[in-house]
């Protein structure tokens, strides 16, 4: 089944992508970025991290979230970028 956790953080493309509930998605004017909020600091996010963790909002799927991603900027083959941060996102405890 799809709600079985996988080995590595790897994610089926049938699951939906969602920000672990430890760390909240904010705009800070003082940083001029979108940063990752936890109990122990804050992350500081570039324009790509950002635009992918403000879309894991537990509707996307990956393919659903990749396909997104390159209708808002007008570009193809965004996928195997998308997956790579996703992927690491995960290890890192960023998503569910």
């Amino acid at each position: 089944m799809n709600d079985l956790p996988r080995a590595g953080g790897a994610t089926s493309t049938a699951d939906r992508l969602t920000l672990s509930k430890l760390f909240r998605l904010q705009w800070e004017p003082a940083q001029n970025a979108h940063v990752l909020l936890y109990p122990e600091g804050m992350v500081k996010l570039n324009q790509s991290a950002a635009e992918i963790l403000k879309r894991c909002d537990g509707t996307r799927d990956m393919n659903t979230l990749i396909a997104d991603l390159e209708q808002a900027f007008s570009a193809t083959g965004l996928g195997p970028e998308v997956r790579a941060f996703v992927a690491d996102a995960q290890l890192r405890g960023w998503l569910e």
